[in-house]
């Protein structure tokens, strides 16, 4: 069926820890027959293989792929691995991403190309592979940002490199639909994770808080069920993005 989980292989970029992890293991509890999670480097090592235990846990195979996804050859290396260990693949989840808070006038080539790269590049091509590797019916949500809908400062090569993926996924989901695949993004606001605290001070933690219902951060917990529906119940949604965020940010 294509609004369940059950018996579906599920990939997952970046989906060792965090809201990753999370997700693999929420897949995993719901039903699906195996997870495909792919980690950056050899510092997540640990947390995938944590995550791989806790997937097999739940009763799903688990197959565990290391690459830096900026490589579009190693994209296509991570779906073609999946496909081949499970034999085919039903919803992919990219949640890919990297945080760079920095005024325009300080920041160099280096970090623009490196931010852009991870966070537009390895989108595209995430995509891309997942448009040509996923099975009829499926599903691909990318996380992006709440940003998005920001008047902000600090943020442009962040915000700015995650802007192209709401065009990406609206050409995908068109291109893609004569094969019942839907595509979908979901912003998030600040997440109370390692990944947002390392950029900003406590004055502006507080300050991202005051501004979304709650005085909170967005917690993953409230994030992965949107993942499930769209994969699941919410099948007709695409080319869309959902801001997720406690009214953080709101367009």
């Amino acid at each position: 069926m294509k609004n369940s989980i059950d018996g579906k292989v599920v990939l997952i970029a970046g989906g060792a820890k965090n809201l990753g992890g999370l997700i693999a293991r929420d897949f995993a509890e719901n039903g699906a027959k195996a997870i495909a999670i792919h980690y950056n480097s050899e510092g997540s090592r640990a947390a995938a293989e944590e995550t791989k235990a806790a997937v097999e846990g739940a009763g799903a195979k688990a197959w565990l792929y290391q690459a830096d996804l900026t490589s579009a050859s190693n994209m296509e290396a991570l779906f073609d691995g999946a496909k081949a260990q499970f034999g085919g693949i039903d919803i992919a989840v990219n949640t890919v991403g990297k945080v760079l808070r920095k005024p325009i006038v300080e920041t160099t080539e280096a970090e623009f190309d490196e931010m852009l790269a991870v966070n537009a590049k390895s989108a595209y091509f995430f995509i891309k592979e997942a448009g040509r590797h996923l099975n009829d019916d499926g599903r691909i949500i990318t996380i992006v940002t709440s940003l998005l809908a920001a008047f902000t400062d600090g943020y442009s090569t962040y915000a700015g490199g995650k802007a192209p993926v709401e065009h990406f996924t609206r050409a995908a989901a068109k291109e893609f639909s004569g094969r019942g695949i839907s595509v979908n993004n979901i912003g998030p606001g600040p997440m109370d994770t390692p990944f947002f605290y390392g950029e900003e001070t406590p004055e502006r933690v507080a300050f991202h808080k005051s501004q979304a219902m709650g005085n909170q951060l967005t917690d993953i917990n409230d994030i992965a069920p949107i993942v499930k529906f769209l994969a699941t119940d919410g099948w007709w949604i695409t080319g869309q993005t959902i801001f997720a965020n406690g009214g953080y940010t709101t367009r």
